[in-house]
């Protein structure tokens, strides 16, 4: 497993001080357009994701990607997380991957 660049944890609260990193979040989908997807981060706002995505996606998916602005992700990794998800437990684990945890969190 390569360590050398990981993926930090974000909401989309968290996503403005990443811009330029990579990182990975959990959005709802709330619209796809072929190569790009509008979606709900799991604090209630919205993020749009490029790339892309799989032909059939999942209510929630996990992105991983370069965050190249405060509100959107260049997604290199698309993972659907199915039609029901936790997105509350989701929110605190950016929480804590943000704070005084974030040492836990590589």
């Amino acid at each position: 497993m390569d360590m050398s660049n990981p993926a930090v944890f974000v909401n989309a609260e968290f996503l403005k001080e990443h811009v330029g990193r990579k990182v990975r979040t959990v959005v709802q989908v709330m619209q796809s357009d072929g190569d790009k997807v509008i979606g709900k981060s799991t604090d209630e706002k919205e993020l749009v994701v490029k790339g892309n995505p799989p032909n059939a996606l999942s209510t929630f998916v996990e992105v991983i990607g370069i965050a190249d602005t405060i509100q959107s992700i260049e997604a290199e990794i698309w993972t659907n997380f199915g039609d029901t998800f936790d997105v509350n437990s989701y929110d605190k684990v950016c929480r804590l991957a943000n704070g005084d945890s974030k040492h836990l969190f590589i």
